[in-house]
């Protein structure tokens, strides 16, 4: 039985890690910025605390086995003392209470977004580099972070891998698809490009297994499978045309797909436009487009999850048209079916 604790544990993907912990039997310890009654009711320790203290985000690291790392700031605006505070000097903050406290494993939640320089991702792997200009502190932060975890990996001390989960979705979301509908009810979603742009996403049950069976392998004695000192990109498998895909999730929630259209060159344009009149005005809120937003929606992403599935096992338990159906039921206000335990894990 694994002793675990999950930074981040009452976002989306830091809940349903715990979940999954939970379900299996394992004992579990959420270190959250505020209280919650729902990890309560699971048998959930929670030790309260901001990854800005780095004592006690270090702290928090005793007497557990394994780390899951899965709290950061997200979003595509925002001040960059805020990303490095929390992205990039609080993971170095759990970094280092696991190897105070000789924690044996650690999992980081990164991003593919660490690798992506505005350019079109068809099929990359991991071989691909960081990019050399990010345009959003979310993905310079993240690759800062990653690359510092990684480099602390020695077997016998401490184990760690870093997950790319690309566009997190499913029941209980509280960014992606409820930015789209927001965006969608107040008509300011267009269509960016040729609109034939593929992209990859994940539904949240099959992020979290991988997680767990990314711990689970870590440890593995095999070093031709043990995920140790690497990252991994995670998705469905599958691409999806990104527009169509987008116009399924309005359609679910009862809403019209997308019409108007914006060429990438202009909304690429607009964003820098937005982002240079915000910064000049030091307004915190996001922008209604920003460039990173722009490729983002216009270009292509997708990638070869061949290592997660080989290193990992890693099998997307909860396919994409099930997964829609769930997401549909949560849209109208059901709790949605979540399957069998083996939902829970890699297969």
């Amino acid at each position: 039985m694994m002793h675990a604790l999950v930074t981040g544990a009452t976002g989306f993907l830091g809940r349903a890690i715990v979940e999954q912990l939970a379900a299996r039997g394992d004992r579990v310890r959420a270190f959250c910025r505020r209280d919650d009654a729902g990890l309560r009711a699971l048998g959930v320790e929670i030790v309260l605390g901001d990854l800005g203290d780095a004592e006690v985000a270090a702290d928090a690291c005793r007497g557990v086995d394994c780390v899951f790392h899965a709290a950061a700031i997200a979003g595509i605006w925002g001040r960059w003392s805020d990303y490095w505070k929390t992205n990039v000097l609080g993971t170095q903050a759990v970094a280092a209470g696991c190897l105070r406290h000789s924690v044996g494993r650690l999992v980081y939640t990164s991003s593919p977004s660490v690798t992506f320089d505005g350019r079109d991702q068809v099929n990359v792997d991991e071989s691909a580099p960081y990019s050399r200009r990010f345009l959003a502190h979310y993905p310079r932060s993240k690759a800062m972070a990653e690359q510092h975890v990684l480099a602390l990996h020695a077997p016998g001390r401490l184990a760690v891998c870093a997950l790319r989960p690309h566009l997190i979705w499913g029941p209980g979301d509280r960014h992606l698809v409820p930015r789209l509908l927001a965006r969608a009810r107040a008509g300011r979603l267009r269509r960016i490009g040729s609109g034939r742009n593929l992209i990859d996403m994940i539904y949240i049950d099959n992020a979290a297994a991988a997680h767990l069976a990314a711990a689970d392998r870590l440890l593995d004695s095999s070093a031709a499978t043990n995920p140790g000192g690497r990252a991994y990109f995670l998705s469905q498998g599958e691409p999806v045309s990104c527009w169509p895909w987008i116009d399924e999730i309005l359609a679910r929630a009862g809403l019209p797909p997308v019409r108007r259209r914006l060429p990438l060159a202009a909304a690429w344009a607009l964003g820098a436009l937005c982002e240079a009149v915000y910064s000049a005005a030091g307004l915190q809120r996001e922008p209604p487009m920003t460039r990173f937003l722009a490729l983002q929606l216009g270009r292509s992403h997708y990638f070869n999850i061949s290592a997660a599935r080989k290193d990992l096992g890693y099998r997307p338990a909860v396919q994409t048209a099930e997964g829609m159906e769930r997401l549909a039921q949560w849209l109208h206000g059901r709790e949605p079916v979540r399957g069998s335990a083996g939902d829970f894990h890699a297969r």
